[in-house]
């Protein structure tokens, strides 16, 4: 999943005298997946509490191409997006066997379970035909992107549309080699404030998964950058395709990143909180604890939730129902780092947790005694930075060029008023010197005197 898109669209904007706007600028862009791996399923299928150990991160490359700028004042664009494994990155290979909730059985058992008891029967036993139990023991590679299943060839030939995929099915399979959908955004000419406001997305101006015209509005930018001049009070507005709704982040703290100074933006606590903990989130229900984003509506109905990692900023009751889970905001709060002048994003990491609803079923007996419970699936890390000649163009541009600027100004203003002081020493000197001398004889009789004007003096002669 992405709940960002391409700088590259940014730079061109900042930098379109040097980059030009077709060119794939070399922002590397990273996904680090981390597997939760059922320590005891035998135990949890009896009702007991679910034991998890983390494992990864499986790291991945990814890369997204096909931007277009028109004439306008909009971009539109799809992203196009692909997934290449890391190794040197990761902490095991794609050939690493976890387990995890099987989505087939689980999900549609709970999907499915206000139907007639005789169809919930039957549905087990279809379960049971093709050799689909409640748990799935794979290796990374067969969960990200897809691995062979009798009842996923079955749905895909009989029941087409039933799962996202036509293909194989896996976690990240509908993802890789896909598209965001088709945003227009504006380029800020004409008005700054609108600079990568999203226009539409798919050509909708709204949506219509969620219960309010509030929550279905589509605000702020596709993601990739935000107005100039961004102040402590200013927040980050974004749409995300895949969380399926417009989010925001606030101000943190300031700092800088190679010279360059940042603000960090993070998630509000209320931003996955429940109606009851924050009322205009309730548009977002039916909802379960707080720290929980109910996304069937967009996800084919599916009992998925989107939290942050290890349930961090969630109601401490869904700690209590896993073992193995220890939230803290250094590893599982998500962030953007922003240049405030620009409004460009410098360092990016969205972190996000994938969480599957699983209960006891009657009459689907491949969900046992299984115990109510919100279980945690994986959990990702999608993260961008500036790097390479892109840091120095940023740093030359925006930190050097302007600090030459203002010491230049202040020496302008120093050698003028150098030149102001001058002119009055001059015009000050001129205005003291004495008068040229003058003298003149006046006889009176057999007596003269002499007067010389300008030192006032009067000799007898």
């Amino acid at each position: 999943m992405e709940t960002f898109q391409y700088l590259s669209i940014t730079w061109s904007f900042l930098f379109g005298t040097l980059v030009p706007a077709e060119c794939d600028v070399p922002v590397p862009f990273f996904m680090s997946v981390y597997f939760f791996h059922i320590l005891n399923p035998k135990e949890v299928l009896n009702g007991e509490k679910p034991m998890v150990e983390q494992r990864g991160p499986y790291v991945y490359r990814y890369t997204k191409d096909n931007i277009t700028f028109h004439p306008n004042n909009t971009v539109s664009y799809r992203e196009y997006r692909s997934y290449y494994f890391e190794p040197s990155m990761s902490v095991g290979n794609e050939s690493d066997v976890v387990t995890i909730p099987n989505m087939l059985v689980l999900g549609a058992a709970v999907m499915l379970e206000k139907l007639p008891y005789a169809v919930r029967l039957m549905i087990s036993a279809t379960f049971k035909t093709f050799k689909e139990g409640p748990f799935l023991t794979k290796t990374v590679g067969e969960l990200m992107w897809g691995y062979d299943s009798k009842l996923v060839e079955f749905l895909n030939k009989y029941l087409p549309g039933t799962l996202p995929s036509s293909g194989k099915f896996g976690l990240f399979a509908e993802f890789n080699n896909s598209n965001t959908g088709l945003f227009t955004v504006f380029t800020g000419r004409g008005d700054i404030r609108k600079v990568h406001k999203v226009d539409s997305w798919n050509g909708l101006t709204e949506l219509n998964y969620w219960r309010t015209p509030q929550c279905n509005m589509i605000n702020g930018t596709a993601g990739q950058m935000w107005p100039p001049f961004m102040t402590k009070e200013s927040t980050l507005p974004f749409y995300s395709p895949d969380a399926c709704r417009s989010l925001e982040l606030v101000y943190q703290r300031s700092g800088e990143m190679r010279g360059i100074p940042l603000y960090r933006y993070v998630a509000p606590t209320t931003m996955f909180a429940n109606g009851t903990v924050y009322a205009p989130n309730e548009g977002f229900c039916p909802c379960r604890q707080s720290g929980l984003l109910n996304v069937s509506s967009c996800r084919h109905n599916s009992p998925v939730f989107i939290s942050h990692p290890h349930f961090f900023n969630a109601d401490p009751v869904l700690l209590d129902f896993v073992q193995g889970l220890n939230p803290n905001e250094d590893e599982h709060g998500l962030f953007i780092d922003i240049h405030p002048l620009t409004g460009v994003p410098l360092n990016v990491s969205i972190r996000l947790q994938l969480n599957l609803y699983m209960k006891r079923v009657s009459g689907i007996t491949e969900t046992g005694k299984i115990s109510e419970v919100v279980m945690p699936m994986i959990w990702f890390e999608e993260s961008g930075y500036i790097d390479g000649p892109i840091v120095s163009t940023f740093h030359t541009n925006l930190v050097v060029l302007p600090a030459v600027m203002e010491y230049t100004q202040y020496g302008f203003i120093a050698l003028g008023l150098a030149m102001i002081i001058l002119g009055v020493l001059v015009h000050h000197r001129a205005k003291v010197k004495l008068p040229p001398r003058m003298e003149a004889g006046v006889c009176h009789g057999s007596t003269c005197m002499l007067l010389v004007a300008g030192d006032a003096e009067l000799k007898m002669l």
